[in-house]
């Protein structure tokens, strides 16, 4: 029977942690789409979380910041009260907070808590800057940054730029003198841009011109791979305008720019066509072929845009045609220059502006969509990412964590450099907590984590019903973890996240704690009282020996104690230790009627008065309360769990 019922916890514990894994799944879910800018996807993976009781303060803090994100104040104001005055809330979240009540009016209470952002994070320039102009998404995303930026090894000192990656191979542009042919252009005393394709992987690979009449003595640039209705390679990009060889101007004698396409023909690219969409009076280029290709995004000077260069798209239809352009609005164009779309694959647009608040002249950002799929917002990506120069051509790999990027900043080689950088999500801290007996999840274990370096407090979070607990944390620290419960001596775990690669999004660290010898503790018992004079074990009595019983019985079934009952010093000896014992006999009987084995209780005795637990010698020197501590029933823990050679023997 005792095997058959470990067995059964061992399946009751199986199924807690088998559906705390199909939570974690919706938790995972949830952070990628949050991950990829796509705030409505992850908005019901996190309410999954809620309505399965799994990493409650998570799901809401994630909620939060989603609502706030699609610009739904009133939303994300009950998830921030659920968490806004947990002591282990990230203080970024205080200014969240505040601006969420602002935005619904409540100017006040956004006053106290942005006072209180403001004095964990005096100098926050950030913060000031994004705020100054309203650019509230902004200041959300870049309250932790984010990416990790290096150059590439086959930058120039010539201009290099707008990288795409297609198989093993990167595409790019480049003016670079020993490989394009040609003469200068004049703006920058540069070759014309030919494109280039170099292996991506391979730090001793050189760049080589792709192969077909692409390049032309001219300009070419911005190439990306799609495919034709009857699914085969095709390719769009970037050519200044010319006529028969020559080159051609709009008509304020402006270079202007048009999309071609070309397909592959015996392994080498030809052009085929200069799409309908182009015109000599005006730039089309920069072309993004969407997900699915459904869409081709563009960036166009065109009569009718918000400024100076706008960004467009037009319909692919289903025989390849292309339709007619559409902007995409005032929410991505402003009366500067927006440029270089690219869409990544949960449909989610980057561009490039001067226009929108940045940090210097181009910077790249990412565009927010609400349920209906209908831009709300954009966000800018922060340093390093962005610099005081111009930033763009932003090209991302299908995981979301590495990428590329251009930009004419200072450390550069040439004009226009090629970075690559790596997403560093957010680093997380998890695990399950279980007992070290009976392996059963552990709710209310307080986890406290602190800097070994100074040993600040630096994030806490209590186990949920499943044992589970999750917290931020930086990287290259070390770490000590205190996990604490009444029931479970403090235990300490030491770790590091010098050594955690960037790709690492959480960090799984499960803590076994063992419980403490102490009935009391234990069952969480209060006072058994007997009537005076007698043993019948009272109803309040009997509540809290049934604590007992469950403990004995459910969580440590391998329990062994001895059980003794004492008096206070009034009476004989003799009455005394008369009365005990019949308490300890009634007592006893109880607990086996009710499921306890025999064998469980060693032994069962009164003690009378002989073992007082304070200086009482009768009424004249104790009050009432002294008298009444020594009036107890104990349970001493002789055994908590078998023995290893005992298990071993059963089996």
């Amino acid at each position: 029977m005792r095997h058959l019922a470990n067995i059964v916890f061992t399946l009751i514990f199986s199924m807690v942690i088998t559906t705390g894994h199909a939570q974690y799944g919706a938790q995972k879910r949830g952070d990628y789409y949050f991950g990829q800018f796509q705030y409505i996807k992850a908005i019901d993976e996190y309410e999954k979380m809620v309505k399965g009781n799994f990493n409650i303060d998570y799901a809401h803090q994630r909620l939060a910041e989603c609502y706030l994100l699609i610009r739904d104040f009133k939303k994300s104001l009950p998830h921030f009260e659920v968490v806004i005055n947990k002591t282990s809330i990230p203080t970024d979240y205080y200014f969240k907070y505040g601006m969420a009540l602002y935005s619904d009016g409540q100017l006040d209470k956004a006053a106290t808590w942005l006072r209180k952002y403001k004095k964990y994070n005096k100098n926050d320039s950030r913060v000031k800057r994004f705020l100054k102009d309203g650019n509230l998404a902004s200041v959300v995303f870049n309250s932790r940054e984010r990416y990790d930026v290096n150059s590439v090894h086959f930058n120039t000192s010539e201009s290099d730029f707008g990288a795409f990656v297609e198989g093993e191979y990167l595409y790019f542009s480049s003016s670079r003198k020993d490989l394009v042919e040609g003469d200068e252009y004049g703006w920058n005393e540069e070759p014309w841009l030919d494109i280039f394709m170099v292996k991506e992987n391979d730090p001793e690979s050189v760049p080589e011109k792709i192969k077909g009449d692409i390049n032309t003595r001219f300009h070419e640039s911005s190439l990306v791979f799609s495919t034709d209705y009857k699914n085969d390679t095709v390719v769009y990009f970037t050519r200044n305008n010319y006529f028969k060889n020559k080159k051609a101007y709009g008509a304020e004698d402006e270079l202007n720019l048009k999309i071609f396409s070309a397909k592959k023909e015996k392994g080498v690219w030809k052009e085929n066509r200069n799409l309908r969409i182009n015109s000599d009076y005006y730039s089309t280029g920069h072309p993004f072929v969407s997900p699915g290709r459904t869409r081709l995004y563009f960036t166009s000077d065109r009569p009718g845009g918000y400024g100076g260069t706008d960004i467009y798209y037009s319909e692919i239809h289903p025989r390849g045609g292309i339709g007619s352009p559409v902007n995409a609005g005032p929410v991505v164009n402003t009366e500067g220059d927006e440029m270089f779309p690219f869409m990544n694959n949960e449909g989610v647009l980057f561009f490039s502006s001067d226009g929108h608040v940045g940090f210097g002249q181009l910077d790249i950002f990412s565009t927010i969509s609400n349920e209906n799929d209908e831009i709300v917002d954009v966000v800018n990506l922060g340093t390093p990412v962005n610099s005081p120069s111009d930033d763009f051509a932003f090209y991302a790999h299908e995981n979301g964590i590495n990428g590329y990027f251009s930009s004419n900043r200072e450390g550069g080689l040439g004009g226009d450099d090629i970075y690559k950088f790596k997403f560093t999500p957010e680093l997380s801290l998890e695990g399950y907590v279980i007992d070290g007996v009976n392996l059963k999840p552990l709710d209310s274990v307080k986890i406290a984590i602190y800097n070994q370096k100074n040993g600040a407090l630096e994030g806490e979070a209590l186990t949920d019903s499943n044992g589970y607990y999750r917290m931020y944390i930086n990287r290259e620290r070390n770490y000590v973890i205190e996990a604490s419960r009444r029931t479970h001596p403090t235990k300490n775990v030491y770790f590091n996240t010098y050594t955690t690669p960037l790709t690492t999004k959480i960090i799984s660290q499960n803590i076994t704690l063992e419980p403490v010898m102490d009935v009391k503790l234990l069952a969480d018992l209060n006072k058994i009282y007997f009537d005076f004079n007698k043993s019948d074990i009272r109803p309040d009595a009997a509540k809290e020996l049934d604590k007992v019983v469950k403990l004995m019985t459910v969580t440590y079934p391998d329990m062994i104690i001895h059980l003794e009952a004492h008096t206070d010093p009034i009476g004989s000896h003799a009455y005394n230790d008369n009365l005990s014992e019949r308490r300890a006999r009634s007592t006893y009987e109880y607990l086996i009627e009710h499921g306890v084995l025999k064998e469980q209780i060693l032994s069962y005795k009164g003690y009378g008065e002989q073992r007082l637990i304070n200086h009482c010698t009768g009424r004249k020197d104790c009050t009432d309360e002294e008298l009444e501590l020594n009036r107890r029933t104990e349970f001493p823990i002789v055994q908590i769990k078998r023995p290893k050679d005992l298990i071993v023997k059963s089996k």
